[in-house]
């Protein structure tokens, strides 16, 4: 199925609402079972690394079940990453493109930033995502997430929620 402009923004502005309202479970639905979700590093070169299965990431997950374990431990603050209370978030996205589509896949990229509130303090994250969409069923899955995180040079554990 080819998919428009406005079905990609409603889709991605549906997500970004589950981040930003912590509602873990539909934000997990969103994903397929196999879908892949990354944030590479910058080497010391100031280069993206390549291979999540070789090179260190900020965040790697192969499959969906390692979000569901994310989302585990955040949801009963088993997470010496994240405690409570959880920070306040605000998603913003722009420049939405459809990159290509073909045979029930559909490719994304688009530009973000996001304030994060804790503490009294205001954090701001900004990147690139590239998208790989299922548009084969009756909803859209993410298939794989790679999310380019441009200010990497931070002060606390970053997280799903932040990006």
């Amino acid at each position: 199925m080819t998919i428009s402009i406005e079905q990609v923004n409603k889709f991605l502005f549906e997500e970004t609402r589950y981040l930003d309202d912590k509602d873990w479970d539909s934000w997990l639905e969103m994903y397929a079972e196999d879908a892949s979700y990354w944030v590479p590093s910058w080497d010391d070169d100031g280069e993206l690394i390549e291979d999540p299965q070789t090179e260190i990431s900020l965040i790697y997950y192969p499959t969906r079940s390692g979000l569901e374990d994310r989302v585990f431990r955040i949801n009963t603050d088993k997470s010496s990453a994240t405690s409570l209370p959880q920070p306040r978030t605000s998603h913003n996205l722009s420049n939405i493109e459809i990159i290509e589509q073909f045979d029930g896949v559909c490719k994304l990229r688009f530009n973000w930033v996001n304030y994060a509130y804790r503490y009294e303090h205001v954090y701001t994250y900004f990147g690139t995502s590239f998208y790989t969409l299922d548009t084969s069923g009756p909803t859209l899955k993410i298939k794989e997430k790679k999310v380019v995180l441009k200010n990497d040079y931070i002060h606390h554990v970053v997280d799903v929620y932040h990006l």
